[in-house]
């Protein structure tokens, strides 16, 4: 009998006093700026993969600031806390409200926080969250403990697609500190993915990274054709 590995713990919310008071203020002037219209409609976009207040995105930021207003800074507990309840909350609003937050407090966060973060782009996934949790909080938590890349390189292997996108672009905004060996051997490791949105990150770590080093983009792609998808070298040489 084949034997099943048991799914990962999902982490239980922290006990935190300020994501209490972030979470009852977000609720609040979340609620009443619903419109079931807008909502239908960024639903349909988002190929319905959460149901959606439809507050429009720079309203929608107009009142986190409004919510955070006169609040302290998180530590690490307090991030976990307020992105692990905004992500138990069914509207997609409220888990774009927490990949902000966590953009602005990655830096308070440690390797500590990478079970959450696990859960985070593997829960409810989709682009919209994965790609700002991969470059703006996954990227800064490597570049901050060296230690961490280690995690990468079990997510570029991981089951999750959306794990897998996270490993490939979490060194999205590193230029000239980019780990290029490692860029590149995900990018092989990962190349005959049958899945769009891994084939796409492909291309698009390569294509970012080629504002930095286009020949060495260059050179890798024509050395990999045989292996790369023509969607990832196609995104990959787009600027050159």
């Amino acid at each position: 009998m084949r034997r099943v590995s048991p799914a990962p713990a999902v982490p239980a919310p922290p006990g935190s006093p300020l994501a209490d008071a972030v979470l009852t203020r977000l609720v609040a002037a979340y609620t009443p700026a619903a419109d079931p219209v807008r909502a239908q409609v960024a639903a349909a976009y988002m190929k319905h993969v959460a149901p959606f207040l439809g507050i429009p995105t720079p309203e929608r930021r107009a009142l986190s600031r409004t919510v955070l207003a006169g609040l302290g800074r998180p530590d690490e507990r307090d991030c976990a806390a307020v992105a692990l309840r905004c992500w138990r909350l069914p509207e997609r609003e409220y888990q774009y409200f927490a990949a902000d937050y966590l953009r602005r407090y990655a830096n308070r966060c440690t390797s500590g926080f990478l079970p959450v973060l696990h859960h985070l782009v593997t829960t409810v996934p989709w682009w919209d969250t994965v790609d700002v949790l991969a470059a703006h909080v996954a990227g800064p938590l490597v570049a901050a403990d060296p230690a961490t890349v280690r995690a990468m390189d079990r997510w570029i292997d991981d089951p999750s697609l959306w794990a897998a996108r996270t490993a490939l672009l979490h060194q999205l905004r590193y230029k000239e500190a980019t780990d290029a060996d490692r860029l590149f051997g995900y990018c092989l490791r990962r190349a005959d993915h049958p899945d769009f949105f891994v084939r796409k990150a492909i291309g698009w770590a390569l294509r970012e990274y080629a504002r930095t080093d286009p020949a060495a983009v260059r050179e890798f792609v024509e050395g990999a054709r045989d292996r790369l998808s023509p969607l990832s070298a196609r995104e990959a040489l787009k600027n050159l």
